[in-house]
Protein backbone atom coordinates (compact mmCIF):
# COMPACT_ATOMS: atom_id res chain seq x y z
CA UNK A 1 0.00 0.00 0.00
CA UNK A 2 3.24 2.32 0.81
CA UNK A 3 4.06 1.69 -2.23
CA UNK A 4 1.40 2.64 -4.07
CA UNK A 5 0.79 5.96 -2.07
CA UNK A 6 4.17 6.74 -3.34
CA UNK A 7 3.53 6.01 -7.05
CA UNK A 8 0.62 7.69 -7.20
CA UNK A 9 2.67 10.93 -5.82
CA UNK A 10 5.21 10.68 -8.25
CA UNK A 11 2.93 10.53 -11.17
CA UNK A 12 0.64 13.36 -9.36
CA UNK A 13 4.41 15.47 -9.46
CA UNK A 14 4.89 14.61 -12.81
CA UNK A 15 1.50 16.16 -13.60
CA UNK A 16 1.75 18.53 -11.82
CA UNK A 17 5.25 19.50 -13.62
CA UNK A 18 3.70 18.98 -16.79
CA UNK A 19 0.75 21.32 -16.47
CA UNK A 20 2.85 23.86 -15.10
CA UNK A 21 5.33 23.90 -17.83
CA UNK A 22 2.17 24.22 -20.57
CA UNK A 23 0.68 26.92 -18.63
CA UNK A 24 4.17 28.95 -18.59
CA UNK A 25 3.84 29.21 -22.27
CA UNK A 26 2.52 32.63 -23.06
CA UNK A 27 -0.33 33.02 -26.44
CA UNK A 28 1.26 35.30 -29.04
CA UNK A 29 -0.64 38.27 -29.56
CA UNK A 30 -0.34 41.46 -31.81
CA UNK A 31 -0.80 43.36 -28.66
CA UNK A 32 -1.46 43.71 -24.53
CA UNK A 33 -3.14 46.61 -23.47
CA UNK A 34 -3.62 48.04 -20.15
CA UNK A 35 -6.74 50.18 -20.03
CA UNK A 36 -5.49 52.33 -16.91
CA UNK A 37 -8.95 54.31 -15.52
CA UNK A 38 -8.36 57.07 -12.98
CA UNK A 39 -10.72 56.89 -10.28
CA UNK A 40 -9.98 59.15 -8.01
CA UNK A 41 -12.19 61.94 -6.24
CA UNK A 42 -11.46 64.56 -8.39
CA UNK A 43 -13.55 62.36 -10.96
CA UNK A 44 -17.50 62.81 -11.04
CA UNK A 45 -19.24 59.86 -10.99
CA UNK A 46 -20.97 61.02 -14.74
CA UNK A 47 -16.98 61.50 -15.93
CA UNK A 48 -16.59 57.66 -14.39
CA UNK A 49 -19.97 56.45 -15.90
CA UNK A 50 -18.95 58.38 -19.40
CA UNK A 51 -15.61 56.89 -19.27
CA UNK A 52 -16.71 53.00 -18.45
CA UNK A 53 -19.60 53.20 -21.34
CA UNK A 54 -17.04 54.70 -23.71
CA UNK A 55 -14.33 51.91 -23.55
CA UNK A 56 -17.25 49.62 -23.46
CA UNK A 57 -19.03 50.98 -26.59
CA UNK A 58 -15.44 51.36 -28.02
CA UNK A 59 -15.05 47.04 -27.35
CA UNK A 60 -18.53 46.84 -29.52
CA UNK A 61 -17.48 49.06 -32.69
CA UNK A 62 -16.64 46.83 -35.95
CA UNK A 63 -14.14 49.42 -36.73
CA UNK A 64 -11.93 47.79 -33.42
CA UNK A 65 -12.86 44.82 -34.13
CA UNK A 66 -11.96 44.67 -37.29
CA UNK A 67 -8.75 46.17 -36.61
CA UNK A 68 -7.80 43.49 -33.95
CA UNK A 69 -8.73 40.63 -35.76
CA UNK A 70 -6.95 41.90 -38.71
CA UNK A 71 -3.54 42.35 -37.43
CA UNK A 72 -0.93 39.88 -37.79
CA UNK A 73 -2.01 37.45 -35.03
CA UNK A 74 -5.46 38.29 -35.45
CA UNK A 75 -5.97 38.88 -31.31
CA UNK A 76 -5.12 40.75 -28.52
CA UNK A 77 -4.84 40.93 -25.06
CA UNK A 78 -6.73 43.55 -22.81
CA UNK A 79 -7.04 44.18 -18.48
CA UNK A 80 -9.02 46.95 -17.49
CA UNK A 81 -7.77 48.70 -14.48
CA UNK A 82 -9.34 51.64 -12.52
CA UNK A 83 -6.64 53.66 -10.21
CA UNK A 84 -6.16 56.33 -7.56
CA UNK A 85 -3.41 57.06 -4.94
CA UNK A 86 -0.22 54.54 -4.42
CA UNK A 87 -0.89 51.06 -3.91
CA UNK A 88 -4.56 51.43 -5.40
CA UNK A 89 -5.41 49.99 -8.20
CA UNK A 90 -7.79 47.43 -9.26
CA UNK A 91 -8.95 44.83 -11.79
CA UNK A 92 -11.91 45.37 -13.04
CA UNK A 93 -11.89 42.68 -16.03
CA UNK A 94 -8.58 40.45 -16.18
CA UNK A 95 -6.27 39.73 -19.04
CA UNK A 96 -8.73 38.84 -21.82
CA UNK A 97 -7.97 37.53 -25.11
CA UNK A 98 -9.54 39.49 -28.15
CA UNK A 99 -9.98 37.54 -31.05
CA UNK A 100 -13.48 37.92 -32.56
CA UNK A 101 -16.60 40.10 -32.20
CA UNK A 102 -18.22 37.90 -29.51
CA UNK A 103 -14.99 38.05 -27.02
CA UNK A 104 -14.65 41.59 -27.62
CA UNK A 105 -18.88 41.97 -26.71
CA UNK A 106 -17.94 40.26 -23.66
CA UNK A 107 -15.18 41.70 -22.30
CA UNK A 108 -17.46 45.17 -22.82
CA UNK A 109 -20.40 43.23 -21.35
CA UNK A 110 -17.98 42.40 -18.20
CA UNK A 111 -17.14 46.69 -18.08
CA UNK A 112 -21.03 47.33 -18.19
CA UNK A 113 -22.16 45.37 -15.09
CA UNK A 114 -18.90 45.64 -13.48
CA UNK A 115 -19.75 48.28 -9.92
CA UNK A 116 -18.08 52.10 -10.68
CA UNK A 117 -15.87 53.21 -7.43
CA UNK A 118 -13.95 56.14 -6.22
CA UNK A 119 -10.41 55.91 -4.28
CA UNK A 120 -8.48 58.90 -2.98
CA UNK A 121 -5.35 60.70 -4.41
CA UNK A 122 -4.03 60.65 -7.39
CA UNK A 123 -0.59 58.20 -8.39
CA UNK A 124 0.03 57.79 -12.36
CA UNK A 125 3.65 56.34 -11.51
CA UNK A 126 1.78 53.90 -9.37
CA UNK A 127 -0.37 52.11 -12.00
CA UNK A 128 2.56 52.51 -14.54
CA UNK A 129 4.56 50.52 -11.65
CA UNK A 130 1.52 48.42 -11.35
CA UNK A 131 1.22 47.86 -15.58
CA UNK A 132 4.89 47.23 -15.34
CA UNK A 133 4.37 44.48 -13.04
CA UNK A 134 1.28 43.06 -14.60
CA UNK A 135 2.78 42.74 -18.21
CA UNK A 136 5.30 40.20 -16.63
CA UNK A 137 3.03 38.15 -14.91
CA UNK A 138 0.15 37.19 -17.73
CA UNK A 139 -0.24 34.59 -19.55
CA UNK A 140 0.63 36.08 -22.85
CA UNK A 141 3.57 37.64 -25.06
CA UNK A 142 2.77 40.53 -27.59
CA UNK A 143 4.43 42.03 -29.93
CA UNK A 144 3.90 45.23 -28.61
CA UNK A 145 2.68 46.58 -24.68
CA UNK A 146 0.71 49.49 -24.04
CA UNK A 147 -0.45 51.36 -21.23
CA UNK A 148 -3.21 53.72 -21.89
CA UNK A 149 -3.57 56.17 -18.82
CA UNK A 150 -6.71 58.26 -18.58
CA UNK A 151 -7.04 60.76 -15.93
CA UNK A 152 -8.27 64.40 -15.00
CA UNK A 153 -4.79 65.55 -12.53
CA UNK A 154 -1.18 65.57 -12.11
CA UNK A 155 0.32 62.82 -10.15
CA UNK A 156 0.80 63.71 -6.32
CA UNK A 157 1.66 60.57 -4.64
CA UNK A 158 3.89 58.14 -5.30
CA UNK A 159 7.54 58.34 -7.23
CA UNK A 160 7.99 61.06 -10.08
CA UNK A 161 5.59 60.22 -12.47
CA UNK A 162 8.64 60.61 -15.13
CA UNK A 163 11.00 57.97 -13.42
CA UNK A 164 8.62 55.36 -14.20
CA UNK A 165 7.57 56.88 -17.74
CA UNK A 166 11.33 56.25 -18.80
CA UNK A 167 11.42 52.96 -16.75
CA UNK A 168 8.74 51.61 -18.69
CA UNK A 169 9.99 53.75 -21.76
CA UNK A 170 13.28 51.68 -21.62
CA UNK A 171 11.54 48.21 -21.36
CA UNK A 172 10.11 48.90 -24.57
CA UNK A 173 6.47 49.76 -23.32
CA UNK A 174 4.61 52.86 -24.82
CA UNK A 175 2.37 55.25 -22.86
CA UNK A 176 -0.77 56.90 -24.08
CA UNK A 177 -2.50 59.64 -22.80
CA UNK A 178 -6.06 60.52 -22.22
CA UNK A 179 -6.72 63.94 -20.51
CA UNK A 180 -9.78 64.62 -19.27
CA UNK A 181 -10.41 68.32 -19.21
CA UNK A 182 -13.89 68.65 -19.23
CA UNK A 183 -13.65 70.94 -16.53
CA UNK A 184 -11.22 72.92 -18.11
CA UNK A 185 -12.55 76.02 -18.23
CA UNK A 186 -14.08 75.47 -14.32
CA UNK A 187 -11.33 73.42 -12.87
CA UNK A 188 -13.35 73.34 -9.48
CA UNK A 189 -10.66 71.93 -6.99
CA UNK A 190 -7.31 72.72 -5.68
CA UNK A 191 -5.24 69.94 -7.37
CA UNK A 192 -7.09 70.75 -11.26
CA UNK A 193 -4.06 72.07 -13.72
CA UNK A 194 -5.35 74.49 -16.12
CA UNK A 195 -2.75 72.50 -18.82
CA UNK A 196 -3.44 68.97 -18.28
CA UNK A 197 -2.93 68.28 -22.10
CA UNK A 198 0.58 69.42 -21.92
CA UNK A 199 1.29 67.86 -18.42
CA UNK A 200 0.70 64.42 -20.28
CA UNK A 201 2.42 65.25 -23.64
CA UNK A 202 5.56 66.43 -21.86
CA UNK A 203 5.34 64.44 -18.34
CA UNK A 204 3.42 61.54 -18.96
CA UNK A 205 3.39 59.58 -22.07
CA UNK A 206 6.77 58.13 -24.12
CA UNK A 207 7.68 55.32 -26.42
CA UNK A 208 7.29 54.83 -30.09
CA UNK A 209 3.81 56.38 -31.63
CA UNK A 210 2.97 57.40 -28.43
CA UNK A 211 0.15 59.98 -28.15
CA UNK A 212 -2.04 62.31 -26.18
CA UNK A 213 -5.96 62.96 -27.40
CA UNK A 214 -7.09 65.55 -24.87
CA UNK A 215 -11.39 64.79 -24.09
CA UNK A 216 -12.69 68.39 -23.32
CA UNK A 217 -16.61 67.74 -24.10
CA UNK A 218 -18.44 64.94 -22.68
CA UNK A 219 -19.70 63.93 -25.87
CA UNK A 220 -16.15 63.30 -27.32
CA UNK A 221 -15.39 60.75 -24.58
CA UNK A 222 -16.30 57.41 -26.96
CA UNK A 223 -15.37 58.66 -30.07
CA UNK A 224 -11.80 59.37 -28.31
CA UNK A 225 -11.62 56.31 -26.75
CA UNK A 226 -12.76 54.59 -30.14
CA UNK A 227 -9.98 56.54 -31.79
CA UNK A 228 -7.43 55.97 -29.14
CA UNK A 229 -7.92 52.01 -29.23
CA UNK A 230 -7.74 51.70 -32.80
CA UNK A 231 -4.49 54.02 -33.14
CA UNK A 232 -3.33 51.38 -30.54
CA UNK A 233 -4.36 47.94 -31.92
CA UNK A 234 -2.76 49.00 -35.29
CA UNK A 235 0.38 50.05 -34.02
CA UNK A 236 0.35 53.21 -35.60
CA UNK A 237 1.82 56.88 -35.76
CA UNK A 238 -1.11 59.04 -35.05
CA UNK A 239 -2.44 61.57 -37.79
CA UNK A 240 -1.36 65.04 -37.64
CA UNK A 241 -4.93 66.54 -36.52
CA UNK A 242 -5.35 68.86 -33.90
CA UNK A 243 -6.69 66.88 -31.27
CA UNK A 244 -4.11 63.89 -31.12
CA UNK A 245 -1.20 64.92 -30.08
CA UNK A 246 2.39 62.96 -30.87
CA UNK A 247 4.98 62.50 -28.54
CA UNK A 248 8.39 63.66 -29.91
CA UNK A 249 10.87 61.78 -31.04
CA UNK A 250 13.10 63.41 -28.84
CA UNK A 251 12.75 64.09 -25.12
CA UNK A 252 12.58 67.68 -24.76
CA UNK A 253 12.13 70.04 -21.69
CA UNK A 254 8.97 70.06 -20.27
CA UNK A 255 6.91 73.32 -20.84
CA UNK A 256 5.19 72.60 -17.47
CA UNK A 257 6.60 71.44 -14.16
CA UNK A 258 6.01 67.81 -13.97
CA UNK A 259 6.38 67.61 -9.87
CA UNK A 260 3.41 69.95 -10.11
CA UNK A 261 1.03 67.55 -8.57
CA UNK A 262 3.16 67.15 -5.38
CA UNK A 263 3.30 70.38 -4.95
CA UNK A 264 -0.04 71.78 -5.07
CA UNK A 265 -0.28 68.77 -2.61
CA UNK A 266 2.62 69.87 -0.15
CA UNK A 267 1.38 73.25 -0.30
CA UNK A 268 -2.32 71.99 0.53
CA UNK A 269 -0.87 69.96 3.71
CA UNK A 270 0.77 72.64 5.08
CA UNK A 271 -2.13 75.06 5.02
CA UNK A 272 -4.16 71.99 6.50
CA UNK A 273 -1.61 71.74 9.63
CA UNK A 274 -1.98 75.88 10.27
CA UNK A 275 -5.48 75.59 10.70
Amino acid sequence: MGRILIKLASLFWVIGISSGSARSEPVQVDLELILAVDVSWSMDFDEQKFQRAGYASAMRDPTVIDAIVGGGWGRIAVTYVEWAGSGLQTIIVPWTLIDSAESAHTFAGRLSISRIGRLRRTSISSVLEFAETDFDRNAFQGLRRVVDVSGDGANNQGRPVTVMRDRLVDKGIVINGLPIMIKAGNPGGYFAIPNLDIYYEDCVIGGPASFVIPVDDVNRFATAIRQKMILEIAGRSPPAVPRIVPAQMTRKEPRVDCLIGEKLWRRWREQYDEW
